[in-house]
């Protein structure tokens, strides 16, 4: 499992149940757009730091970052 893009899906899913753009959330994590971005294509390999402040900004455990989604 590439965890880049599981982190990445995750962000993206819990940020947009969460209704916030980007834009906000690149507000409240102190990251950049293009970075928030990036993070979400797979294209950014995260510090453990990094998941730690983005979940904090998502408001939910950095373990939910990192937990697989069972898409059944």
């Amino acid at each position: 499992m590439d965890m880049r893009k599981l982190v990445g899906e995750n962000v993206r899913r819990i940020r947009q149940k969460k209704d916030l753009t980007q834009e906000q959330f690149a507000e409240l994590s102190g990251y950049s757009q293009q970075y928030i971005s990036s993070l979400e294509k797979g294209k950014r390999n995260p510090t453990v730091i990094t998941v730690f402040e983005l979940a904090a900004a998502l408001g939910v455990s950095h373990i939910e970052l990192m937990r697989p989604v069972n898409k059944s």
